[in-house]
């Protein structure tokens, strides 16, 4: 999704979460990608993890050498349990309300006891996503976030593996709300029922030229996890060339930088105002 402004992101990372129960060792534990992939929307200007450091001290290097700034939480019982995730909610609420200028909010965990920070959070106009490894996320979660971004589980997988293409597509489950092309025959990626909808339902409604973000942007609102990647599409673009190569929609490259779509029965060479 383009922001020509760029969002002013804070990260927010539950360290201990993230690394329990989900294959990664502290030491190999990998932040660069999903970092990188949020720098491309916008500037990182927060960036703290929280936990009991004298647990993961192999893990603080690498997390120094990305910016972020560890804030320890001793185990707060004879048990060991530690105040992490209560501080993260405190901190977080207090720079919702005194920095009016970040305008979206990472929360690096997969618990579901994040859900009312994340409520909390969007109603008071910011954007959340979350950050978390698939295995290990509340679905819950997942649906309180605006957006859900996947972290790759192991040192040994490649830069891109966690959030790269894969051949295996889940089915949507919703009933069509508008009239869908018949999917031809196809070797290739498959394009979900839930994104089809989408695109037929805004295209009925459209009285000129959609911008290609606004559709990803509505389809993420519908599955905060979606990636194109994880269905086998490069890129977005990519995804609607197969919708285009079904008849589903037509695609205009305007002035050869900016692809816009429009009804598959709308007159070539139509540009937008």
């Amino acid at each position: 999704m383009d922001n020509p402004t760029g969002l002013r992101i804070a990260l927010f990372i539950d360290f201990e979460n993230l690394v329990t129960n989900t294959g990664i060792s502290p030491g190999a534990f990998d932040l660069s990608t999903p970092l990188e992939r949020l720098l491309e929307r916008g500037k990182v200007v927060f960036r703290r993890a929280y936990c009991d450091w004298s647990r993961f001290r192999d893990a603080t290097r690498r997390l120094h050498e990305l910016g972020v700034e560890l804030i320890d939480v001793p185990p707060s019982t004879r048990a060991g349990k530690n105040g992490a995730d209560m501080r993260l909610v405190i901190d977080a609420l207090e720079l919702c309300y005194a920095r009016e200028h970040i305008d979206t909010f990472v929360i690096a965990s997969g618990d579901s006891d994040f859900c009312p920070l994340a409520y909390k959070l969007r109603e008071n106009n910011k954007t959340v996503i979350g950050l978390a490894v698939k295995k290990a996320t509340s679905p819950m979660f997942v649906k309180a976030c605006d957006e859900f971004i996947y972290m790759p589980t192991s040192e040994r997988q490649s830069h891109h593996e966690e959030l790269r293409p894969k051949r295996a597509v889940r089915k949507a489950r919703q009933d069509a709300k508008a009239p869908i092309a018949p999917e031809p025959a196809s070797d290739g990626p498959e394009v979900p029922r839930m994104v089809r909808e989408v695109v037929a339902s805004l295209l009925a409604r459209a009285t000129g030229p959609i911008n290609p973000s606004f559709i990803k942007e509505t389809i993420v609102r519908r599955k905060p996890d979606f990636d194109e990647r994880e269905l086998g599409f490069s890129s977005f673009i990519k995804l609607l060339g197969e919708l285009e190569r079904q008849g589903v929609l037509k695609r205009e490259l305007v002035k050869g930088r900016q692809w816009y779509v429009v009804s598959p029965d709308a007159p070539l060479a139509h540009e937008p105002e």
